[in-house]
């Protein structure tokens, strides 16, 4: 009995993207990086959001390694 394979749809993507010139497949690549760097953007923008607001309403603090260390010396302690 013959077993079918399905492409998953990332694998139908890099065939597609086979069948593309060099000059295209070049292109593409130009996109996905900058949209890449776009969303990481966006997400350091978050988190520095979120941590703004945490730190407004006192759920963060800030300080150096060595004042983390003596807190959570403190905790354990």
């Amino acid at each position: 009995m013959a077993t079918i394979v399905h492409p998953t749809p990332f694998q139908d993507v890099l065939e597609r993207i086979e069948q593309l010139s060099v000059s295209d497949q070049e292109a593409l690549i130009e996109i996905v990086q900058k949209r890449m760097i776009e969303l990481r953007r966006q997400e350091i923008a978050e988190n520095a959001r979120a941590t703004r607001q945490a730190f407004h309403e006192g759920r963060a603090s800030y300080g150096t390694v060595d004042d983390l260390r003596r807190e959570l010396e403190e905790l354990e302690g």
